[in-house]
């Protein structure tokens, strides 16, 4: 199971800041533990809203909004994609994560390409109609 652990965007994310040294060497340690445990896929972080855009659909209309966005709790600062056995193993390694009072994490399942077709199959079994006889 794959699990995409948020890094919810705090003031200093969204400036620019980085974390002070002490906590940047031991988020360096951190994700060199999880390579280590064989886990880790990906860990970046993301540059501030202010560098982005978002871009919404709506009625066949695509409309592009550049950053900064207001709402820090609701934006991302980076993420750590990571591959373990269960959702609690995921939770377990997001609260070894050496962060800052106040940081907050989300962690959500990854949809595999082989579950969204079984879910495609399900669903067009359930609609299939059947045949007369």
């Amino acid at each position: 199971m794959q699990f995409l652990i948020i890094v919810k965007a705090s003031r200093e994310s969204e400036a620019a800041r980085l974390p002070p040294r002490e906590v940047h060497e031991a988020m360096r340690r951190y994700n060199d533990e999880m390579d280590e445990a064989g886990i880790l896929m990906a860990a970046e972080g993301l540059h501030p809203s202010s560098k982005g855009a978002r871009i919404r659909f709506q009625g066949g209309e695509r409309i592009v909004t550049d950053g900064p966005f207001a709402e820090t709790k609701e934006l991302v600062a980076g993420f750590w994609l990571v591959e373990v056995a269960s959702k609690e193993e995921a939770v377990e390694w997001a609260k070894r994560a050496p962060m800052e009072d106040g940081a907050e994490l989300e962690v959500r399942q990854v949809y595999l390409a082989a579950e969204v077709e079984k879910m495609l199959a399900e669903r067009s079994r359930e609609t299939e109609v059947p045949a007369r006889k």
